[in-house]
């Protein structure tokens, strides 16, 4: 099977993965064998290919947003079938043993492995994943739309939680800061709730996304919004962006940080912090976060902005994607 294959750490502009044949794999006990249809691109597969996460296996196939539609099922599966649409996450297995997995909080499973970082993702023509860790696809999405919630619009949506909100909320005020991939999905999450959202990001095209999908407000990473806010979100990995979005927030507000990896945090004046504001990060995800927003999605319908690249141009898309000139999505394309 073609694949698009990473064999040494190295900066993206200098185009790391090689498009290769590689043996197509076998799904043994729970797993499924998925023929790749899309593939969503994330900024987590910048931190794994550039190596500001650890190196966890070499080589790799990169790719954790994936759909696609099961082609073999392993002796011990009998959740799914063959022929069924699915997507496979980051969170590719927990352990379901560890005090974490025992108390429903899988995400922070101490055996936890990762699609496309501990276990070859979805770069490829195929991919394994355990049965009971894939998701069914809402019908109303495509293969292309869908990609961009498997990780991005569940982390959003997990960050949207930690952030204080949890449902139906008009009058809340939330801000964004980035406006890449996550914060295009979350925030139509947001406005079905009733919330208000401003949106923090340099790049004039990111603002004017966000106006498009109904923020009330949209300016620099640093600017003063027009009204205090109850909470916000961090999707951008730049630790200077914690003391702003404090700034930002009324007395008892919530910051969440919506990213694995993240550049160092200033030093924190206490006053900030003071009035009882929270600061959390957003680890991973659980196969529940998925489940809900996946309806909830489909309720909406979500309507995800993407910008499809085939195979062969992946480092193209992952060099776009450094360097700001994605509106929305980018999406991998297998035929």
């Amino acid at each position: 099977m073609k694949a698009c294959v990473l064999n040494n750490i190295s900066p993206i502009e200098q185009n790391p993965l090689v498009l290769m044949e590689v043996p197509k794999p076998e799904p043994q006990g729970n797993q499924v064998l998925v023929r790749v249809h899309a593939c969503g691109i994330c900024r987590t597969d910048l931190h794994v290919i550039e190596g500001e996460l650890p190196q966890k296996r070499s080589p790799l196939i990169p790719g954790h947003q994936i759909v696609g539609r099961i082609e073999q099922v392993g002796p011990d599966v009998t959740q799914v079938n063959v022929g069924d649409r699915v997507g496979i996450p980051w969170l590719h297995q927990t352990c379901g043993t560890c005090e974490f997995c025992r108390e429903g909080k899988e995400n922070l499973c101490e055996n936890a492995l990762f699609t496309g970082w501990n276990v070859n993702g979805g770069y490829a023509e195929y991919t394994l994943a355990p049965a009971d860790f894939v998701y069914p696809i809402p019908a109303v999405f495509s293969d292309t739309a869908a990609a961009p919630l498997l990780c991005a619009g569940i982390i959003g949506f997990r960050s949207l939680r930690l952030a204080g909100l949890t449902g139906k909320a008009p009058g809340k005020r939330l801000g964004l800061y980035g406006f890449g991939n996550a914060a295009h999905v979350a925030i139509q999450v947001a406005r079905h709730w009733g919330v208000e959202v401003y949106a923090f990001t340099r790049d004039e095209r990111h603002q004017q996304l966000a106006m498009e999908l109904g923020a009330v407000w949209a300016g620099g990473a640093m600017q003063e919004p027009p009204a205090k806010l109850d909470s916000a979100i961090i999707f951008a990995p730049a630790g200077e962006l914690v003391i702003a979005a404090l700034k930002t927030l009324k007395k008892g507000g919530s910051l969440a940080l919506g990213g694995i990896h993240m550049s160092q945090i200033p030093p924190l004046d206490y006053q900030l912090l003071y009035h009882e504001r929270v600061v959390r990060s957003v680890a991973n995800n659980t196969r529940q976060d998925g489940i809900d927003f996946l309806r909830t999605a489909a309720e909406i319908p979500i309507q995800t902005r993407v910008q499809i690249y085939p195979l062969s141009e992946t480092n193209v898309a992952l060099n776009a994607l450094k360097h700001d000139a994605i509106r929305g999505a980018a999406v991998i394309t297998i035929n």
